[in-house]
């Protein structure tokens, strides 16, 4: 078994650490973070995702995973040293290496093994390893020998564990054949198909496929604004389209759109890579288009429905920007709470997880609820953002009882149309007709 070191305790680096510790490897974890470092060592982890604090425990209690602010006691043993840091966009819009750059080089100052391998699994534009190559053999001490592997991730939020150990594939990339077979050795106990490539088709495989799974929401999207025009339902479409083999039914789901720190960075990075090399990409500019004109479609709807959201108080169910996760980064709750709040509305959110990194961004624009009823009560509107379990088995009658007025726009078409005309409820969603429930319901009452 090897000698892991991480550079990085956020989402990536942590489920990477742990699950390498899992499989019987050595793994410590490093970070400049003091406080991320205590907690780690505590058992508690910053990030939410299911299984991962259990097993984050479970192979710290064996002895098989430490954390270290201390980038001399994480580097001078490793065999492998796996970057993992965060390449967060800049203002304009292109991926940010400046924690790259810190990482490389303070590997640089201290590994002491020759023929270590330095792989970088963070979110890197085309071309980067080379950089991180020239940042480590500037601060090397000595004539160390070192290799530069790429090996992308393709965690989803919300099933990282069970993507590591049941993925479709794992790419790695490299210089040398030796890399390769080390890397390759190193992936086997996951029994997950590997392929093997060069450096920058590593790197280009991870974008390419993150802006192909924008392109298909984006797609889903486009047509389900045409189904909302002739009266036709996008779910129905876009299982039509799925059932053909050639294309598949993930990803065709229509919605307010794609979030996260992956498919919005990725695509944009795509786009900027295609200018840089004079590439004509309309395609992949247009996916950003559409994905940042879906963000607003629920609050189209509400205010042709209402003319004007002035004192309207309003629920939005969902901060995160998928289910199954705290992340809010470029989540559409962001952008929609913003806009209804410059509309003269009055909200109030509630997500089972999100809050406080939602708090860390839109502070006290809005106010926060403990519960669905609590968002729900006394609601002129409500809108669904994030299609959480909870949210989506919410008994519908409870809608008509809590709100002021039980009008709903859905962007994540989380209920059927045929149990909501069941429902005294006016139902807004996305490629789907209106309902204007069954009004004759009596409303119950506690």
């Amino acid at each position: 078994m090897k000698k892991i070191a991480i550079a990085g305790t956020g989402y990536v680096g942590l489920v990477t650490g742990v699950s390498l510790a899992e499989i019987g490897h050595d793994v410590i974890c490093v970070d400049k973070d003091k406080r991320k470092i205590e907690s780690l060592r505590s058992g508690k982890t910053p990030i939410y995702e299911p299984g991962l604090e259990e097993m984050m425990r479970k192979n710290m209690q064996k002895g098989k995973l430490f954390f270290t602010t201390s980038s001399f006691v994480g580097f001078k043993d490793a065999d492998m040293i796996i970057i993992a840091v965060g390449t967060p966009k800049d203002e304009n819009g292109t991926l940010d290496l400046q924690y790259i750059e810190q990482a490389a080089k303070e590997i640089g100052r201290n590994i002491t093994k020759n023929n270590a391998m330095i792989v970088t699994k963070s979110t890197v534009p085309v071309g980067a390893n080379r950089k991180i190559k020239e940042w480590i053999q500037t601060e090397l001490k000595g004539n160390i020998k070192f290799f530069i592997a790429a090996n992308p991730e393709f965690l989803r939020q919300g099933s990282a564990l069970y993507d590591t150990f049941h993925g479709d594939r794992i790419i790695i990339g490299a210089e040398s054949e030796e890399a390769l077979d080390s890397l390759e050795a190193l992936y086997q106990p996951f029994g997950i198909p590997i392929m093997k490539t060069d450096l920058k088709s590593a790197e280009l495989i991870k974008t390419a496929s993150n802006a192909f799974l924008a392109l298909k929401i984006s797609y889903a999207n486009t047509i389900a604004g045409i189904c909302e025009q002739i009266g036709a339902n996008i779910e129905d479409v876009s299982l039509g389209i799925g059932m053909d083999s050639r294309i598949g039914t993930s990803f065709l789901k229509a919605g307010i759109g794609f979030g996260g720190s992956c498919l919005p960075k990725d695509t944009a990075a795509l786009a900027g890579l295609a200018n840089e090399v004079g590439e004509p990409a309309q395609l992949i500019h247009d996916i950003l288009e559409v994905n940042k004109r879906q963000e607003l479609s629920l609050l189209k709807k509400a205010i042709h429905r209402f003319k004007s959201l002035k004192g309207k108080n309003v629920a939005m169910l969902g901060l995160s920007f998928k289910p199954e996760t705290d992340d809010v980064r470029d989540a559409a709750s962001l952008t929609l709470a913003r806009q209804l709040v410059m509309e003269g509305a009055k909200v109030t959110a509630y997500d089972p997880a999100a809050v406080e990194n939602a708090k860390k961004v839109l502070g006290d624009l809005i106010y926060y609820a403990d519960s669905i009823e609590q968002a729900l009560k006394n609601a002129d509107l409500a809108f669904i953002v994030t299609e959480w379990e909870e949210i989506r088995n919410i008994r519908l009658n409870l809608f008509y009882e809590w709100m002021r007025e039980p009008i709903i726009f859905d962007g994540r078409n989380c209920f059927q149309l045929d149990k909501v005309k069941k429902c005294p409820l006016e139902y807004h969603s996305i490629g789907r007709p209106i309902v204007i429930g069954n009004s004759n319901v009596k409303r119950q009452l506690k």
